[in-house]
């Protein structure tokens, strides 16, 4: 099989397309290049090691943005991308798991203080990803059980490693679709999806699920990430590769992590599934990391279109890129650490 390095891909008008940030579960290589094409069944995964990448595995991912004229992606193709990526992604979330956790708790917690969590409930935790918030709802509810669903096995692993790490054995984990769910009507008192909406390939479908899942009175409860310019924690390390690759804007109505910022969006979701009573309210997070080194080196290693920009680029233009984040980000230094904000968006939600 043919192997394309990274210049090549840019040379045949290939662009670096996929989200960015903790709920980041994608990225993706445009081809344009008839010539690099095999057939649409390759689509089953993106590497995110080495150096080197065959016509096929590029293509793999091309349904970011389809070649003109060629066919749109299955529902299915999408996972089978977004499986692949966020099981390459799992060493460097266990990596810097206390630094995301700590991130992202403000999140967790608003989204447990609205689910009315009693100590024998029945939980569902949605792209669970490495165990929170649903961990949490074990704890505080010792009588209760609850479900860590997520479409990466290799994420879950590490939630398990984390659960027995706290001596929390009320759950268990699933590996599946959020449109597609193993379980019976009305099986579950609550729902969590902390950062995993956006990247839903359909997201009508996985709501009606969870409203078909959730018990007569269950709440519902979501995070999504608002607009970009409130979230340089992501964004600062992204303007900077942009300045080296190119960088494509996603496709709106596809996977991303901001495609779900439009204050409403989730909440119309919602109401067409039948729920009541629905809320939104921003939370306000914070990235904090011992310098700015360290900023960069967890953001290159955990955030799906940072690894990847970063593989088509060669080792100078890393460290030119490396050297502008850490300027940038040493703007956000005081008392000895790097906190930079973010904002994000709650929504719950009452069946």
């Amino acid at each position: 099989m043919a192997a394309v390095s990274p210049s090549r891909v840019a040379q045949a008008g290939g662009t670096v397309l996929g989200p960015a940030g903790p709920s980041s579960r994608m990225m993706a290589w445009k081809l344009t290049d008839p010539r690099l094409a095999t057939s649409r069944a390759d689509l089953l995964g993106a590497r995110l090691s080495g150096t080197m990448y065959s016509a096929k595995e590029c293509l793999r991912v091309r349904w970011m943005h389809p070649i003109a004229g060629g066919p749109m992606p299955s529902g299915d193709e999408i996972r089978d991308v977004q499986r692949a990526t966020w099981a390459g992604l799992s060493a460097g979330w266990e990596k810097w798991d206390s630094v995301i956790m700590d991130q992202l708790g403000p999140v967790g917690t608003a989204i447990i203080e609205r689910l009315d969590i009693a100590d024998d409930q029945q939980h569902l935790d949605i792209a669970a990803g490495t165990g929170e918030p649903g961990l949490t709802v074990a704890r505080l509810a010792p009588r209760g059980h609850v479900v860590l669903t997520d479409l990466a096995a290799e994420m879950l692993d590490i939630a398990t490693r984390r659960a027995n790490a706290q001596g929390i054995t009320n759950f268990e984990t699933k590996v599946c679709s959020a449109d597609d769910l193993p379980f019976g009507d009305a099986a579950f008192d609550s729902i969590s999806v902390r950062f995993g909406y956006m990247f839903f390939p359909d997201v009508a479908k996985a709501t009606a699920e969870f409203a078909r899942v959730l018990k007569p009175g269950g709440r519902l409860c979501s995070s999504v990430w608002v607009k970009p310019e409130e979230n340089p924690w992501t964004t600062i390390a992204m303007q900077a590769i942009a300045t080296e690759a190119v960088l494509a804007p996603p496709d709106p109505d596809g996977p991303n992590m901001f495609r779900c910022a439009a204050p409403g969006y989730v909440s119309a979701l919602y109401e067409a599934a039948g729920l009541r009573d629905v809320a939104e309210w921003n939370v306000d997070v914070e990235l904090v990391t011992r310098s700015p080194a360290q900023y960069w080196e967890m953001i290159s290693e955990h955030v799906s279109l940072a690894v990847a920009a970063l593989q088509l680029v060669d080792e100078p233009a890393r460290e030119r890129i490396a050297k502008a984040v850490i300027a940038k980000v040493s703007t956000y230094e005081e008392d000895g650490k790097v906190r930079i904000p973010g904002v994000a968006r709650c929504i719950v939600g009452t069946k």
